[in-house]
């Protein structure tokens, strides 16, 4: 009777060994499961970008890759005083596959029609606003060679890209800026100077319309015209 005894208490005390909670590191123990549940410490995570910052050094080459992997050339651009549509030459591939990447970034959205000459070109892509530096910083600095012997002329509604700011003998090109030609008859004499890489095919009454807005004596209008939103279409 006393063996029976001192084996049932001891049978007691081991299945309730077996179902308590241990409390050293806060693990749960049931049976064979082992669940931790004390908190890890938070670990870092090394965010990778999808793209380099670019410069004149990588940039040809990071969108001659870019260029056979995105082969969008359809785009929507909305102003304020309506929707213009345009068409990018496949032929001109790193200007082309530059306004692509530029788009796809949303580097445009925000920027103005900052340059109106009358019956003659509307340009965009920069604005006064000292957010745009800092977008363009991230985006990197970088200018793109002339193509100009695609065939493509500067014809009215011809989408082509001016040359940088700053004094080259190779026309290099601005990647952040384009201007549309609004003059009837076009601009062939610019033909040989610039790269036309598209053209628009919806919203030349746009066009005409912001060509229209009054400036001041640097061609900067009165009133900003704002490009509201650049994206990709079918």
């Amino acid at each position: 009777m006393r063996f029976l005894l001192v084996v049932s208490i001891g049978l007691l005390l081991w299945n309730c060994e077996d179902k308590k909670t241990s409390k050293k590191n806060n693990v749960i123990i049931t049976k064979d499961t082992v669940s931790v549940t004390e908190e890890s410490a938070p670990k870092k995570i090394k965010v990778v970008l999808d793209f380099p910052v670019l410069t004149d050094k990588n940039a040809m080459d990071f969108f001659l890759e870019y260029d056979k992997k995105h082969k969008e050339d359809k785009v929507r651009i909305t102003t304020d005083f309506g929707i213009i549509e345009i068409k990018l030459y496949e032929k001109t591939k790193f200007h082309r596959a530059n306004f692509i990447f530029l788009t796809k970034r949303k580097y445009f959205e925000g920027t103005q029609f900052y340059r109106v000459v009358e019956n003659f070109v509307i340009q965009g892509g920069s604005s006064d606003d000292y957010n745009l530096a800092k977008r363009r910083k991230k985006i990197g600095k970088y200018l793109l060679p002339p193509d100009t012997k695609r065939g493509f002329t500067h014809k009215r509604g011809a989408i082509s890209m001016p040359s940088s700011e700053i004094e080259n003998a190779y026309k290099l090109a601005s990647p952040f800026q384009f201007f549309i030609v609004q003059r009837p008859g076009g601009a062939a004499y610019l033909d040989k100077d610039y790269t036309v890489f598209g053209e628009v095919t919806k919203g030349m009454d746009v066009v005409d319309e912001i060509n229209a807005v009054k400036t001041d004596e640097g061609d900067w209008p009165l009133q900003n015209v704002y490009i509201r939103k650049v994206e990709i279409i079918e």
